[in-house]
């Protein structure tokens, strides 16, 4: 089973900046999709970022696009997600995920019910 570590939540100000680590056992298969979800108070959890652990493709939610970069480190075993211009509505507990997309055309799609490993989750509160 694949574990997966985050790190990097906190407090920041509006417009301010952040950058969330997940360190991975492997990016080996079945695991063909990482990448990073969050879930607010009262709302269902969304997709925000994914990549593809083979061909490198990458996915962003519309409400993200432009301000949010996801990039991996293989050697690390690491995938990252820098965020700026942060807004409150960003706020939300933010997870690092992986699954095991069969289909090429589909892998680096952030799909909820599609990742199979999770993190614990960690906190990102945007607020002056």
């Amino acid at each position: 089973q694949l574990q997966l570590v985050e790190s990097g939540g906190g407090l920041v100000q509006p417009g301010g900046s952040l950058r969330l680590s997940c360190a991975a056992s492997a990016f080996t298969l079945p695991y063909s999709t990482i990448g990073w979800f969050r879930q607010a108070p009262g709302k269902e959890r969304e997709g925000v970022s994914c990549i593809s652990t083979s061909g490198g493709s990458t996915n962003y939610a519309d409400s993200v696009k432009g301000r949010f970069t996801i990039s991996r480190d293989n050697a690390k075993n690491t995938v990252y997600l820098q965020m700026n211009s942060l807004k409150p509505e960003d706020t939300a507990v933010y997870y690092c995920a992986a699954g095991s997309i069969r289909s090429a055309s589909l892998q680096g799609m952030c799909v909820p019910g599609w990742m199979n490993s999770w993190g614990k989750g960690t906190l990102v509160t945007v607020s002056s």
